[in-house]
């Protein structure tokens, strides 16, 4: 599974990076472990440790990811700083309600549109089917220090830069503990090489808090749901078969899992993910500062020039921007419109999943054919979302 065009993770290991200084550690003098024994422990021990989630359960990294010019291309270098937490904010079993918030230096909001509001996502604390995702790499065992704690820990390093790679580094805790929200992630970095644009990504563990067994809070609302618990339709008229496609979100233990396919009419709605891919909940996260920086500010320039209209979705009205264009290729003029939330949290939009909010809501293509009239060619439009989740609205 590929989780999503909008988030691509995938363009975190491969694109532009630049190695920043990871947390202080030192390696065991003890035998680095070649097989995954380690890892399958300190797995399980995670996964277990989500159902003994306590309301109040804090996770909070320091990152900082620099993408520079590409080369012989001049400018300058643009980089982002701040913190990443996590925060379990109520407890319903078998889901575990998380919410995720990137902040500045000082706790405050970020001035990025994508990362400006926090993000909230359901868990659950059990499992339909088995889930692991290794962390790859040559792995070595040594002692982290870090958010004033020591840590038995194993360190993960895939180097591609040979092959035009990045060089990955990941450190898990063996015992992951409160760490269990991220399942154990202690340090993360990655570093580009060859001829790609350069940058860096690392991400730090800096505190820790555990929650207290008697607290408790109610189910918050799923206004601005990262995915897990949400779902969004979208209308596509390609081919010779339009339909509706639905796109699903759930998370499980740590991981995230997405799928997308037709409308079933006598199905429940995200009712099987038994074919997703799952995708580490920590790697999704680290993706976003560094799509901040692929992606530019809010919104695209493009659309910033177009005009302003409304978009509507099954009672939904909310501000846009349409962005139109043309091009002819061999005679055959074609124009092209594209409609972006022109304010991607507005209240209009409540519910939506993230990667929904930073996609056209509303894309077609038509060919101008003799005296200017239009044929449509195609398209896409949501055209409904919400929560599958009981009791969410």
């Amino acid at each position: 599974m590929t989780m999503r065009p909008s988030l691509p993770i995938a363009a975190l290991l491969g694109a532009a990076l630049s190695f920043l200084p990871g947390c202080e550690s030192t390696k065991s003098s003890g035998p680095a472990p070649s097989d995954t024994r380690t890892q399958d422990a300190a797995s399980v021990q995670s996964a277990e440790a989500w159902a003994r989630a306590r309301v109040g359960d804090r996770v909070t990294y320091t990152f900082s990811a620099t993408q520079g010019p590409e080369p012989r291309a001049g400018g300058t270098a643009r980089t982002l700083q701040g913190q990443l937490t996590l925060e379990v904010v109520a407890v319903q079993q078998p889901w575990v309600w998380v919410r995720a918030a990137f902040s500045d230096e000082a706790g405050k909001p970020l001035s990025q549109a994508r990362l400006a509001q926090d993000l909230l996502f359901p868990v659950r604390a059990d499992m339909t089917r088995p889930l692991d995702v290794p962390h790859g790499g040559k792995a070595t065992a040594e002692v982290a220090s870090s958010a004033g704690r020591t840590w038995e820990a194993v360190r993960y390093v895939s180097d591609q830069r040979s092959f035009d790679g990045p060089l990955r580094t990941r450190v898990y805790a063996n015992a992951p503990g409160p760490l269990y929200l991220t399942r154990g992630l202690i340090e993360a970095s990655t570093e580009s090489a060859g001829f790609r644009v350069p940058g860096g990504f690392q991400l730090t563990l800096r505190e820790v808090r555990e929650g207290s067994a008697d607290a408790s809070a109610p189910v918050p609302a799923l206004e601005r749901p990262l995915g897990p618990g949400a779902y969004y339709e979208r209308f596509v008229d390609v081919g010779p078969a339009p339909g509706v496609q639905r796109v699903c979100f759930t998370a499980e233990r740590g991981y995230l899992l997405r799928t997308e396919g037709p409308v079933e009419a006598n199905a429940a709605p995200c009712s099987d993910f038994s074919q997703a891919e799952p995708e580490a909940l920590e790697e999704l996260l680290m993706g976003l500062p560094w799509e901040v920086l692929a992606t530019g500010e809010w919104p695209p320039a493009a659309a910033a020039a177009g005009t302003r209209g409304t978009f509507s979705a099954e009672g939904h009205d909310v501000p846009a921007l349409i962005e139109q264009s043309s091009e002819n290729v061999e005679g055959t003029q074609r124009a092209f419109s594209q409609t972006w939330a022109a304010e991607p949290w507005a209240p209009g939009l409540a519910g939506l999943p993230y990667e929904a909010r930073f996609q056209p809501l509303a894309s077609s293509t038509e060919r101008v054919v003799t005296g200017g009239k239009r044929e449509p060619e195609g398209g896409t439009r949501i055209v409904r979302w919400g929560s599958w989740l009981a009791g969410q609205k």
